[in-house]
Formats: C-alpha cells, sequence, structure tokens
C-alpha cells in the first residue's frame, strides 16, 4: 500500500485538501475578523456596492442550493440584523453550516463573510435613510387597471435600478471596445430575447455597422462559423441555458471571435463561451408577470449602454450614417396629400 504522504500528493487529492484549507481558513478567519480583501480566498475582484447586493439576490437565488437559498433569504429579509451576526450566528439563524454561509457570501460576489457583512450594513443604511416604497409588486388577479399600472411602473423601475447597480462597467467598457471596432456584430436571441436582439441589430445597422440578429438556430451556427478573430457575436439569454442560443455562441468563440453574455445567471452555461459577460437583473416575479416582461426590460437596457457606448467610440462615421438613415426614411414620415 502507497505512504499516505505519496497518496496525499496526487493531483485530485491536493485540490480537495486545498479546497477544504481554503474553507476552513475562510471560516474561522470571518469569525475572529482577520483581514481579507480582493485577492483573498475568493478570488473575487472588487466586491458589489452595497446597492446591488438586493439585486444579485434576486438574480442569483434561482441557481443556488436550498440551503444558499436560506442564507440569501435571509440578508435580503433582515440587511441590519444580518450584519450584526458573526458567520456562527448566520449560519444558527439560517440553520445551515459556516462553510455554506461563507460559499453564499463568495457566490453574491464577496472574497468572504466580512465583506458581505460590510455590504448588509451599507444597505441597511441605505434602506433607513429612504421612503419604502409605497406599493407592493404583486399583482393580483382581481386588481383594478389603476393598480396594475402602479405595479407594473414599480417594478420597471425596479428591474432598470438593480441593472445599473449591477452592472459591471469594466466588462460592459470592454464589450464596447470590440464591437465599435467589428467587422461583423452577430446577435443571438430567441423569444422575447430574440426582440432585443433585433432592437440593438437595427439600432447598429443605423450607425453605419454590419451587424445581423439571428433568431433562427441553424442559421446563426452556418453564420457563426464564417466568424473568425475580429468579429463579434452576441448571446442574450435571461437564463443562461438556451441550447439555441449557447450553440452558435460556442461555433463563434472556437471560431476567434470576441464573445458576449448578456444574461441573468452570470453562473450559467452561456458565460463558458463568453469573453465578457454582461448581468442583467430581474425583480421578483408573479404568475401574471412572467420573467420574459422583467428580464426584457432589463436586456434593453443593457443593449442600450452597449449601443450608446459604441456610438460615442464610432461618432466621427455614427453621425453622418445616422442623419443618411434619417434622411432616407423622412419622406415615410410627412403627411400625404
Amino acid at each position: 500500500m502507497p505512504p499516505l504522504c505519496a497518496l496525499l500528493t496526487t493531483g485530485p487529492s491536493r485540490k480537495y485538501l486545498s479546497y477544504v484549507t481554503r474553507e476552513v481558513k475562510e471560516i474561522f478567519g470571518s469569525a475572529s475578523g482577520g483581514p481579507s480583501g480582493p485577492g483573498g480566498p475568493g478570488g473575487q475582484g472588487t466586491p458589489p456596492a452595497p446597492a446591488a447586493l438586493a439585486a444579485k439576490v434576486r438574480t442569483l437565488t434561482p441557481s443556488m442550493t436550498r440551503s444558499m437559498q436560506r442564507v440569501a433569504e435571509a440578508v435580503a429579509g433582515d440587511p441590519a440584523g444580518c450584519a450584526a451576526l458573526t458567520v456562527t450566528g448566520l449560519a444558527e439563524l439560517t440553520g445551515t453550516s459556516e462553510a455554506t454561509v461563507v460559499r453564499t457570501a463568495r457566490i453574491l460576489g464577496y472574497p468572504g463573510y466580512r465583506d458581505l457583512r460590510l455590504a448588509l450594513a451599507g444597505l441597511a443604511a441605505q434602506q433607513q435613510s429612504g421612503r419604502a416604497p409605497a406599493i407592493t409588486t404583486d399583482i393580483a388577479v382581481d386588481d383594478p387597471i389603476a393598480d396594475v399600472v402602479a405595479k407594473l411602473a414599480y417594478d420597471e423601475q425596479q428591474t432598470l435600478a438593480d441593472t445599473a447597480a449591477g452592472l459591471d462597467t469594466v466588462q460592459l467598457a470592454a464589450a464596447v471596445a470590440a464591437a465599435a471596432t467589428a467587422r461583423r456584430i452577430d446577435v443571438y436571441g430567441i423569444g422575447a430575447s430574440g426582440l432585443v436582439a433585433q432592437d440593438l441589430v437595427q439600432k447598429l445597422l443605423r450607425i453605419g455597422l454590419i451587424a445581423h440578429a439571428h433568431s433562427d438556430p441553424h442559421l446563426a451556427v452556418t453564420n457563426a462559423v464564417q466568424l473568425k478573430a475580429g468579429d463579434v457575436a452576441i448571446a442574450i439569454t435571461h437564463s443562461g441555458a438556451t441550447g439555441d442560443v449557447i450553440e452558435p455562441l460556442r461555433v463563434a468563440f472556437e471560431r476567434g471571435a470576441t464573445t458576449v453574455a448578456i444574461t441573468g445567471r452570470p453562473d450559467s452555461s452561456v458565460t463558458q463561451y463568453a469573453d465578457h459577460v454582461l448581468t442583467t437583473s430581474t425583480a421578483r416575479e408573479s404568475e401574471l408577470r412572467p420573467a420574459a416582461m422583467s428580464s426584457r426590460t432589463s436586456q434593453l437596457l443593457v443593449v442600450d449602454c452597449l449601443f450608446v457606448g459604441v456610438a460615442q467610440r464610432t461618432y466621427e462615421t455614427a453621425a453622418p450614417a445616422l442623419a443618411s438613415s434619417y434622411e432616407a426614411l423622412a419622406h415615410r414620415h410627412r403627411g400625404r396629400t
């Protein structure tokens, strides 16, 4: 039988021991209040701002394990109370383990639990300084139409605010830079996401760029095989798991094109083929307000930001192209005699 030290130096064993060591250090470090930062165990970059925390919870909770969901729901429901708890206290409150609390913090974008506590304290302070919303967004089957309008308007505002707070502007700037110099831009989307893809493409066409929207999965793939370095492919999928969108993005990625994923699930399958990930956010949905409504609103904000950024970078050519497109269509908007 091989000696124990030999067994522990094999690849899988080293990986497992490294993982356990990181978890133990993080748990005891969180409990003792030791230092933590972006270069710490989680390997994270800059943690999300407090304003983005609620949006991250809404966006990521559906893809978490049930135990992690309990932690996420607790911190979102009572940020002030949870900010006062140690990692052990939050684990006891949610009926989970300290390791689960730490993993949840990392999924939400924080290097460790201490960083999450700081964000919770900041979020609690923001909530206490502002007014509580006058309405709830749950729509009942017997709601008067005026209430429906008010609730949907509030929901749209919340979705836009969440998306803006959580959008990674570094990733956005990189996507803008790639699209502004692209030889060709292909955009993939199915269903409601396909409508968003068409919206982006018609805007890009009007400022003189070569762009195509593909909602037919066969055409998407056959066009993707023609892409190469210097081209850009953009996949729009709220779930991040739509196969008809992932496949052409994978092909474009393998052909050397710069790839961008616009998704509400930053840990989903589509992101493994994306050079740049732009995360959308959606508010809580009800039976009478399907996910396609909030996700569409969020996606439209992201593609508008992407388009405006590209228009800024290509202004010298975009401005005359836009003027030409207005001139070409002007006669269609004049009254006919």
